[in-house]
């Protein structure tokens, strides 16, 4: 199995940073890409970033050029760095990992809160 703990989040004032942590554990070997996903209340759950094993990234057009996401292999932590926050950017903050044995897993979800 593949396991995804998340951390990192919070509350921040609007302009503010937060690094968000996915910690991979199990058959981490199994996955092929890994991202980050939202949802805000009342609201779809949406792609927000995502990285493969061949290092292509993708975000989504309302967090490009404020959200990087990236990857540490010896610690098998995905990354979520978000600056310049704005109040739409609150929701819970889910990691997801791709994997071509178990399919797509799910982390428990972290929650962002952007509010003065």
């Amino acid at each position: 199995q593949v396991q995804l703990v998340e951390s990192g989040g919070g509350l921040v004032q609007p302009g503010g940073s937060l690094r968000l942590s996915c910690a991979v554990s199990g058959s981490s070997s199994s996955v092929y890409a890994m991202g980050w996903y939202r949802q805000a209340p009342g609201k779809q759950r949406e792609l927000v970033a995502q990285l493969t094993n061949g290092g292509s990234t993708y975000y989504a057009d309302s967090v490009k050029g404020r959200f990087t996401i990236s990857r540490d292999n010896a610690k098998n932590t995905v990354y979520l760095e978000m600056n310049t926050l704005k109040p739409e950017d609150t929701a819970v903050y889910y990691c997801n990992a791709n994997s071509v044995v178990f399919g797509s897993v799910w982390g428990q979800g972290t929650q962002v809160t952007v509010s003065s």
